[in-house]
């Protein structure tokens, strides 16, 4: 004897959830958009203010809505920034004069609003990899379209850019890269190693990240040619802004 199949219908708030999510993927509903509130679902589907709550709060967690305390729910549907792992550091790219940004930005404006420049010791991890004791660091948040999505804190040796335009707010044509090409340091190889975590507070309140979006920790050493680490650069991007590529030959 063959039996039925049992079908399990999905809740009634996954159900609301779905019908949302389907409105602003198809473009009905865009980034900045107010969702319909707890009152407008009540009403819309008969059902209780908790069920109304879960199905707003499953695209909150999603990353595709953020709330607004007193002012209700709204989309968060980001064009998300590829980021290209090789081609940005091409040494064609900074030596010319260009910001590493601009392969990342695609012609999208690109800012960063805050800097702040600094001399310290350096911590444990840092002093191993750039064997030494004190370091420049320069601290950055970048923001793309008017929305921030990433910090960056690059550490340099100190006794290597001391009194160079690396510690200064503008570094010129080229950024920091270039400026230790014309120390006589340009990098030649570059490593990167990456993790997903949940975002630290700070992390949260400089990214203005909505519940549950994880970051994407990258930490980059650049070294020149002949072995030298020259940079230590943490950086901490929204993981929902972005898109990593990387391209291997065979």
């Amino acid at each position: 004897m063959t039996e039925s199949p049992v079908h399990h219908e999905l809740p009634i708030y996954r159900r609301i959830a779905d019908r949302l999510r389907g409105r602003i993927l198809s473009g009905d509903l865009h980034d900045g958009d107010r969702l319909p509130g707890e009152n407008a679902l009540m009403a819309e589907y008969g059902v209780a203010r908790a069920t109304a709550r879960q199905a707003l709060a499953v695209l909150i967690n999603e990353g595709l809505a953020v709330p607004k305390r007193g002012s209700g729910v709204y989309v968060r549907l980001f064009r998300p920034i590829r980021r290209h792992g090789s081609r940005r550091l091409a040494r064609e790219q900074w030596a010319a004069g260009r910001a590493i940004w601009d392969t990342d930005a695609h012609g999208r404006a690109y800012t960063v609003d805050q800097v702040q420049i600094e001399r310290e010791e350096a911590s444990e991890e840092v002093a191993r990899v750039l064997d030494t004791g004190e370091v420049w660091v320069r601290r950055r948040r970048y923001l793309v379209d008017d929305r921030p999505v990433q910090l960056a804190a690059s550490h340099f040796p100190a006794d290597l850019v001391e009194g160079t335009a690396i510690v200064l707010p503008e570094t010129g044509p080229g950024g920091a890269y270039a400026r230790l090409g014309d120390l006589g340091h340009s990098p030649a190889h570059f490593t990167e190693e990456l993790r997903a975590r949940m975002p630290h507070p700070r992390e949260t309140e400089l990214l203005g990240l909505p519940a549950g979006t994880p970051i994407i920790a990258i930490i980059r050493t650049a070294y020149t040619a002949e072995g030298r680490p020259v940079e230590y650069n943490e950086m901490i991007l929204d993981a929902a802004s972005y898109v990593l590529q990387y391209d291997f030959d065979a």
